[in-house]
């Protein structure tokens, strides 16, 4: 390996990176390997980084603007920090660290793996956003070494318009999942039918379906509860203002509940985790859920499916669909201890099986070694 360097770790948030990276920084860490987080400003984010001992650079990112100066600014950022630590190799996720992280790592030599976490609204809503989008995912990615993909359908969707080469393309399980850490309090079921939805209150979420359904299924289970957690006035196109929210809280349909840095709590004090998205990467809730031995209620659609069996760990809608998640909810609020207790362990014992975090550190470390890249390199 001619670049020596640390490896450099990027997201659109340092929260990204120390909610979701940090068994995998650790682990690199661990294995010799220096790292260099490069996220925007968060002094908090970077003090967690600091602890892991990882090293922060602060790089501004327009996660969700179209402004192709701003878009340019960025990509001339990424070259003067990768120009600054001489990478040995650009680790990223999110849209723009992946496309033009890759590029300016490509441009500096520096062997890329972006990580496709999530297609996002530019490919849920198809339009002109989705061709843009694609131009850029192609070139971005023309010279990585590898791109991760968290499911099979976004693989074989890139593959198949030919935004990466079959070649290039690589499964992950997920973020990875530390099955002590998401272990269940007890087996005991609290409730019934609290249900739990946490995301970011953003229509492409299936917020308005949930809250659409809580409605529906109280008619008939007038005592279930519906919570939603998770952070409002989000940069998003598709982000649900705040007064309807609280206007759903009002009448009754669900209980607000602010986001938090550790929602184990939370999720232990649920006996079923909802979800409802249009589409997911591979979703990180469904699997701590899952950890937590909590069955789970999701729709069809990638990302969501692969965690849930119907029927085994939980159930399956169709997403957009209020009714047909009303249907899968009212199963769920039908199903009696004994049925409860044996899906919330089908999935605690799916995810340590399938979506353990060791098996993803494995997977980037056998990457950067066919890239030729030890810890040696990193010196």
């Amino acid at each position: 390996m001619t670049v020596p360097g640390p490896i450099a770790v990027c997201a659109n948030q340092a929260w990204n990176l120390v909610n979701f990276r940090a068994g995998l920084i650790r682990a690199l860490i661990a294995r010799g390997f220096r790292v260099v987080a490069i996220a925007p400003p968060d002094a908090e984010m970077e003090r967690r980084l600091a602890d892991m001992g990882c090293a922060f650079e602060p790089v501004a990112i327009d996660s969700a603007g179209l402004s192709p100066l701003r878009d340019f600014a960025t990509f001339l950022a990424f070259r003067r920090a990768i120009a600054r630590h001489r990478p040995a190799a650009w680790l990223s996720w999110t849209i723009k660290p992946n496309v033009y992280g890759s590029l300016a790592a490509r441009l500096a030599g520096v062997p890329a793996f972006p990580n496709v976490s999530g297609l996002g609204t530019a490919f849920i809503r198809k339009n002109l956003l989705t061709q843009i989008v694609t131009r850029l995912y192609t070139a971005g990615f023309a010279r990585a070494h590898r791109v991760f993909f968290q499911n099979s359908d976004d693989r074989d969707l890139f593959v198949s318009l030919g935004m990466v080469r079959a070649e290039q393309a690589a499964l992950l399980p997920g973020s990875g999942i530390d099955a002590a850490h998401w272990a269940p309090a007890n087996d005991q079921r609290p409730g019934p039918n609290h249900f739990l939805m946490i995301a970011r209150v953003v229509a492409d979420k299936g917020v308005r379906e949930y809250a659409e359904a809580a409605k529906r299924v109280r008619v008939r289970f007038p005592k279930a509860r519906f919570a939603l957690m998770g952070p409002l006035d989000v940069a998003n196109r598709t982000a649900i203002p705040r007064e309807e929210v609280m206007g759903w809280q009002e009448e009754g349909a669900i209980e607000y509940m602010a986001p938090s840095d550790d929602v184990r709590s939370a999720v232990n004090a649920a006996d079923w985790i909802v979800l409802p998205s249009y589409r997911e990467g591979l979703s990180r809730v469904l699997l701590e859920a899952a950890a937590m031995a909590r069955p789970i209620v999701t729709t069809d659609v990638p990302g969501c499916r692969d965690v849930v069996s119907n029927g085994v760990n939980g159930f399956l809608c169709e997403a957009r669909d209020a009714a047909s998640l009303a249907a899968a909810l009212e199963r769920a609020a039908a199903c009696d201890d004994a049925q409860w207790r044996a899906m919330g362990q089908a999935g605690r014992a799916r995810v340590q099986a399938e979506f353990s975090q060791e098996r993803v550190t494995g997977l980037y470390l056998e990457a950067l070694e066919s890239a030729g890249i030890s810890p040696s390199d990193a010196e």
